[in-house]
């Protein structure tokens, strides 16, 4: 079938070079050829240089009539340091869709931290032959959403540590008389930013000439308790030495010190808000929700009360509209938004899934549905289960097939092989044959199966191919995964081969996608959340149900902080949202040292944070950190510009 993407050729070498030498050894296609090819209009696209463009929400109206295309989640089985090849997957399975097999396809996947990609972990373009390219732009700045995320994120906590300033060396008078100074006119001059706070407060129906020095109080002074402030500041990089830190230390500041941190922009929810935003009103609105803190007598303080919310808005107004970039073999991907995986939800953003769905769907039943491809970060337990409880929440949208990838060696971790760190040399298990260890760490990849299924979605399992895998392991976890209740398991080799290494697992997906596979009988045939967000389920319900249904935990500990925090929340009456569990990516468990499928064992919650703006709670497990630290070998001592201005050394 003749493919609507003029495809890329590969030039395949063994052994695979570097990814950086694979992504700059294919010349990419312009940027207004591939938005072209896919159906997008010139006055649709943004150019950034020849590579990148941003596309405009307009396309969205333009294709409101169209049925959406097939949707497919690409999620994993609980990793290693090195990863599995859940980005690989995506791309390389969109390759194979696209190039290979001739249909429409979109791989959507987010934008990297800067933080990983000078750490350990490396960049998220894919690798191999199944990249996103150029990957060198891919890694680092992009378009620069990551830093517009940072600049409100930021601008936000210094508006609030400034009204702490001003309220704590100023009477109301001084506040109004500064906040509000009095017109030629003898009117008060009310910053349009703070005309919500007027509303809310419901003076909207008086002249504020007329407000009794009560009211003009209630306006001017939030009364923040300093205790409660949860909004930090947050940087795009890997610094463990800014999780604690004491600011107002300079004599200006007038003694007000106060120990506060920073956190990885990509944890911000800031990026939560761009991923889960349906337009730019609902941008707008989830920004102005963000609660920073709370009053002395409870009240929710937000960032509507400090009149940033508009400023936040403009800074944003571009990084809402998502990247437009191309796979290796020239197929179309959607690049936008970068919450963290462990932290926060992991997912891409709502907005391009809707705009590639319209952009691969059909206007009559005649027509074939192309394919949308995107990934939640680390396994199903984290990524996915965010991704169908939260994400899918926000957009209306759920997945038609979840695939989870899987590794021998992942696989052989889980069985009780030694530990996989970067940079080291493989354990002998690893380099050789061992069934009895690949059969019990399998119970990882039925565990994740047995929590994808409980959705109402069918399952194919993804076994991402390695040098040194033999055809007795691919099906020892074959048989394992069809044992649990996977539609089918599939050898996908498309790392060192590409789209066409990764075609027999896109035919399984199509085939998964129509139903023609034999209906599993155990399997709820309609898709549904693990949990309700309504009536009587509380914040403590919820979190216990992710811990039992997903981790396998009996039952869960709550910190005498975290405690505080679920009597809080409930009483500002936060109790109707989903919850997002922040926690190893190591282990279905707490603890990143528990391999397998732990049990009988008690989950800790130590903290519970609201994200209010995004739309959820979280609850920080453990020793989870929300700013991650730099090994003692990292990526960034590899990367160098060379003669011709080109970077090399990325992973």
């Amino acid at each position: 079938m003749s493919s609507p993407y003029k495809r890329l050729r590969l030039s395949l070498e063994t052994p695979v070079p570097s990814d950086y030498e694979i992504s700059r050894s294919q010349v990419p296609k312009q940027i207004t050829e591939v938005a072209k090819e896919s159906g997008i209009l010139d006055s649709e696209v943004e150019p950034y240089g020849s590579y990148k463009a941003k596309v405009k929400l307009d396309v969205l109206d333009r294709l409101s009539g169209r049925k959406n295309g097939k949707y497919v989640l690409v999620t994993g089985i609980t990793p290693t340091p090195l990863g599995e090849g859940k980005s690989t997957t995506t791309v390389g399975l969109a390759q194979a869709l696209g190039a290979v097999l001739g249909k429409r396809v979109f791989a959507n996947v987010r934008q990297p931290s800067m933080g990983p990609t000078f750490g350990v972990k490396g960049g998220a373009a894919g690798g191999g032959y199944s990249q996103v390219i150029p990957m060198d732009e891919f890694n680092m700045h992009l378009t620069g959403d990551i830093h517009a995320v940072s600049m409100a994120n930021n601008l936000l906590a210094a508006a609030l540590d400034t009204r702490l300033f001003h309220e704590a060396t100023q009477t109301n008078k001084g506040l109004w008389k500064r906040l509000c100074p009095v017109q030629k006119d003898g009117s008060r001059d009310i910053p349009r930013g703070l005309g919500p706070r007027v509303k809310k407060l419901g003076l909207d129906k008086k002249d504020p000439r007329d407000w009794t020095e009560e009211e003009i109080g209630k306006f001017v002074r939030l009364d923040i308790d300093p205790e409660t402030i949860t909004w930090k500041r947050v940087l795009d990089l890997n610094d463990r030495s800014l999780r604690e830190v004491t600011i107002n230390q300079a004599p200006t500041e007038k003694g007000l010190l106060r120990k506060t941190g920073f956190d990885i922009s990509v944890a911000s929810e800031v990026m939560a808000i761009l991923a889960l935003s349906t337009s730019v009103e609902d941008m707008r609105e989830r920004l102005g929700r963000i609660v920073v803190a709370s009053s002395k007598s409870g009240e929710p303080v937000t960032c509507e009360d400090l009149g940033c919310a508009g400023a936040l808005a403009a800074i944003m107004k571009d990084a809402i509209k998502p990247n437009l970039m191309q796979t290796l073999e020239g197929t179309p991907v959607f690049v936008h938004a970068g919450p963290f995986a462990n932290i926060s939800i992991g997912a891409s953003s709502v907005l391009a899934d809707k705009i590639a769905l319209k952009l691969v769907g059909t206007e009559s039943p005649e027509e074939e549905p192309g394919y949308v491809v995107t990934e939640a970060g680390f396994d199903f337990t984290m990524g996915g289960e965010r991704f169908l409880n939260i994400k899918c929440r926000n957009s209306g949208l759920s997945p038609d097939v979840i695939i989870i990838v899987a590794t021998v060696r992942a696989l052989k971790v889980h069985g009780g092989g030694a530990a996989v760190k970067a940079n080291q040399p493989l354990a002998p298990e690893y380099t050789s044959e061992n069934l009895e260890m690949l059969k019990k760490g399998c119970a990882n990849l039925q565990k994740h199966i047995q929590n994808a299924r409980q959705y109402g979605v069918d399952v194919i399992v993804a076994i991402n191919q390695m040098t040194l895998d033999t055809a007795n392991e691919h099906e020892v976890i074959r048989q394992a995964a069809i044992e649990a209740g996977a539609v089918d398991a599939i050898v996908s080799n498309h790392w060192e081969k590409g789209g066409a290494g990764a075609e027999d697992l896109a035919l399984g997906v199509i085939k998964c996608s129509h139903k023609e596979y034999p209906v599993q009988q155990t399997r709820d045939e309609k898709f549904h959340y693990l949990y309700s967000v309504e009536g009587e389920s509380s914040i403590q319900s919820k979190i216990e149900s992710i811990a039992k249904k997903m981790y396998n935990a009996d039952s869960v500990e709550f910190s005498p902080k975290a405690l505080q925090k679920l009597e809080e929340y409930t009483k500002q009456g936060f109790t109707n949202l989903p919850i997002c569990m922040a926690k190893t990516q190591y282990s279905l468990s707490h603890d990143p040292n528990w391999k397998g499928v732990p049990s009988g064992y008690v989950f800790p919650v130590k903290d519970i944070k609201a994200s209010i703006g995004a739309g959820y709670l979280y609850a920080l497990a453990d020793k989870i950190q929300t700013i991650p630290g730099l090994a003692t070998r990292c990526g960034f001592m590899n990367v160098e510009l060379n003669e011709k201005g080109e970077i090399e050394g990325l992973f």
